[in-house]
């Protein structure tokens, strides 16, 4: 649709942007962030992770429940679930194999006098979830979907399903992970880690969920998304050891989109 006095005008139409603006971030939360039991190691890798302003633009806080699926090594259950501790409820969801699930029990065991007690809900390919439909204030994933991808789209199918029937009405998927501009080969997203905006979308769009927002929180300009052991490549991961490790750090950790989805109120 053109606007004929617009363009007579030397004007353009200002279109609305699905790019909103974080709010500030809850005490809470600032307290979980400056806890000194979170190890140097994970304090340096705020500088990428963004992990303030990234649950801000989520709108967690105190008193929900928070559901993480595969929280691997912990790195935001120990933000997280320090901060819900006492006011609110962190469940985390890894995946139902031996191994996974052993690794996020030994992980929330070794903390849990920082933690508190944890509930644990596997998340099964195969059968349906255990998690209680519809008690759910938020659900994130934090650079997982590639890794479901790579298990098959009916993994994939599988778990935005769970996710979307885990939340209440109103709730919040967050979903972090690493880019593939949409212009590049989608074999892609088979085996380097990076994903398309656009198959995220139509996962979360397929399970019912509608995009609500997106933030340019997580973003790397430097990443040009195709590196030789894909985004392994980069940091904290360097792949290729000592080969152009220098050239890796200047780079940094990869360029992320960070999509906020709702499941609809009604």
């Amino acid at each position: 649709m053109r606007y004929p006095l617009l363009v007579a005008l030397g004007l353009s139409l200002v279109v609305p942007s699905l790019a909103v603006a974080a709010p500030a971030p809850s005490p809470a939360l600032a307290k979980a962030l400056e806890d000194n039991r979170r190890s140097e190691t994970n304090r340096a890798r705020d500088a990428y992770r963004h992990p303030a302003e990234t649950l801000a633009f989520f709108e967690v806080s105190p008193g929900q429940t928070v559901v993480e699926y595969y929280p691997g090594g912990g790195w935001y259950t120990e933000i997280l679930a320090p901060m819900l501790k006492g006011n609110g409820r962190y469940v985390a969801m890894p995946p139902a194999s031996e191994r996974g699930l052993n690794a996020a029990k030994a992980m929330l065991d070794r903390n849990k006098d920082w933690f508190g007690t944890v509930e644990v809900v596997p998340f099964s390919p195969t059968e349906a979830s255990t998690f209680p439909a519809g008690t759910a204030d938020r659900v994130l994933t934090f650079r997982n979907v590639h890794n479901l991808i790579m298990a098959g789209d009916a993994v994939a199918a599988k778990a935005f399903a769970d996710f979307y029937a885990a939340l209440k009405p109103g709730g919040i998927l967050g979903v972090v992970d690493h880019r593939l501009p949409e212009e590049m080969d989608s074999a892609k997203e088979k085996e380097s880690g990076y994903l398309k905006r656009s198959t995220i979308i139509r996962l979360a769009s397929a399970a019912g969920f509608k995009l609500a927002g997106e933030s340019p929180i997580n973003a790397n300009p430097k990443d040009t998304h195709d590196w030789p052991k894909g985004v392994w490549t980069l940091p904290p991961t360097l792949s290729l050891g000592e080969v152009d490790r220098a050239k890796y750090l200047a780079i940094g950790e990869s360029d992320r989109m960070t999509l906020k989805f709702v499941k609809p109120a009604s």
